[in-house]
């Protein structure tokens, strides 16, 4: 009898149901990004060591690739059985939700540690990059966190870009990017021969201009003024002007500048995490001159566990694109996308030297398209 409910699909389902998520209490490890300026703090204290404010950047671009290295890689994905029963599972929206808290403790305690701490300059600007990195790693909280429909998910993604100031990626990234991905007419998707440096003003500029247009034709559409409270675009960054106004009220004009290099530095690290993920990446057009759908082919992956664990998952982006509501504790590995080789944290470091990028990438993006340019995401100017 037990074979023969094995052959009839019963098996596979009660099976599915008794398998668990070897990195379900994992997640939990990403909190130590915004636990980064208290941890800081104390090696600073215990060691006597300003560098260690820079304890944020030196876990992520230190501590985890050095893991990931030991760790390696991991493709397996849960049991299609088990998918909808991970997705309904609330202690993943928790792991994501408690990332706020930590993320303003952090910063209220940088802008108190700024104000009263014997720090040089150096120092401050260490503690910029910590607090920086937490903004840029709360962008891709905010970036899981955007993508659902219920609407207190949809603020608390806003309520985590307003650090970094950049409300304006919750309309562009769901209304513009995922629409142009892989395109030349995304200003988030990076072209072959483009070093990070020109696509860096070229995708923040782009991104705002981007969000204004879709957000001023959504009103439009609705009867509604563009310069109101319901324009997601001002809503979101009326969060930024009110944060920051309250700690330059509560810890004097001494922090705005520092608040506005962690703004930037966190941007930038999204925006690094963008250069990398469609890299010379291109879609195809059909026969009636549009773009074909979106493919796993057009985003880079990387199956590095601890990355993945401290990214949300972040670097399976294939699938991330292909099911955009799909939570990160679903997304599945997909073994026809171009993968990176190594998790994100690397690569970002390598996208910040153009000549080091252009030597690792270039040849994987050409091998990918058999060294056929016409297939490639040319810059204008190598054509």
């Amino acid at each position: 009898m037990a074979f023969c409910s094995r052959a009839g699909g019963r098996a596979p389902a009660a099976s599915a149901i008794r398998w668990k998520d070897p990195r379900r209490y994992y997640w939990l490890l990403g909190l130590l990004v915004p636990l980064s300026p208290f941890i800081g703090w104390l090696l600073v204290d215990r060691f006597h060591l300003g560098l260690f404010w820079a304890a944020g950047a030196l876990l992520l671009v230190g501590v985890v690739p050095l893991i990931d290295l030991v760790a390696g890689v991991d493709k397996s994905n849960p049991p299609e059985q088990a998918m909808a029963a991970l997705e309904s599972d609330r202690y993943y929206r928790w792991c994501t939700y408690l990332f706020l808290p930590l993320q303003y403790a952090g910063l209220v305690f940088a802008c108190y540690v700024w104000t009263t701490a014997p720090m040089g300059w150096p120092e401050r600007f260490a503690m910029a990059a910590t607090v920086g990195v937490v903004a840029g790693v709360g962008i891709n909280a905010a970036h899981e966190l955007g993508h659902k429909r219920p609407t207190h998910e949809r603020w608390l993604a806003k309520i985590a870009l307003a650090q970094s100031f950049y409300g304006h990626f919750y309309v562009e990234h769901n209304h513009g990017h995922h629409l142009r991905v892989a395109t030349p007419d995304d200003p988030a998707t990076a072209r072959y021969g483009e070093s990070f440096w020109a696509f860096l003003p070229r995708s923040v500029i782009g991104g705002v201009r981007s969000a204004w247009v879709h957000e001023r034709a959504r009103l439009r559409r609705r009867g509604a003024r563009t310069w109101s409270v319901r324009n997601e675009v001002l809503n979101a960054w009326a969060l930024s002007v009110v944060l920051f106004a309250v700690l330059v009220a509560a810890f004097g004009w001494s922090v705005a500048p520092w608040l506005v290099v962690q703004a930037i530095l966190g941007f930038t690290f999204l925006e690094a995490a963008n250069y990398l993920e469609h890299y010379g990446l291109l879609r195809g057009k059909r026969p009636d001159g549009r773009y074909e759908r979106v493919a796993p082919e057009h985003s880079w992956n990387s199956d590095h566990v601890v990355s993945n664990v401290f990214l949300y998952h972040l670097q399976r982006h294939s699938d991330h694109h292909a099911n955009p509501m799909r939570r990160y504790q679903t997304l599945r590995s997909m073994p026809n996308a171009p993968q990176l080789p190594a998790g994100y944290a690397v690569l970002i470091v390598l996208a910040f030297v153009p000549p080091l990028w252009r030597r690792v990438m270039d040849p994987l993006l050409l091998e990918h398209y058999d060294h056929d340019l016409s297939r490639i995401n040319v810059q204008p100017s190598r054509v």
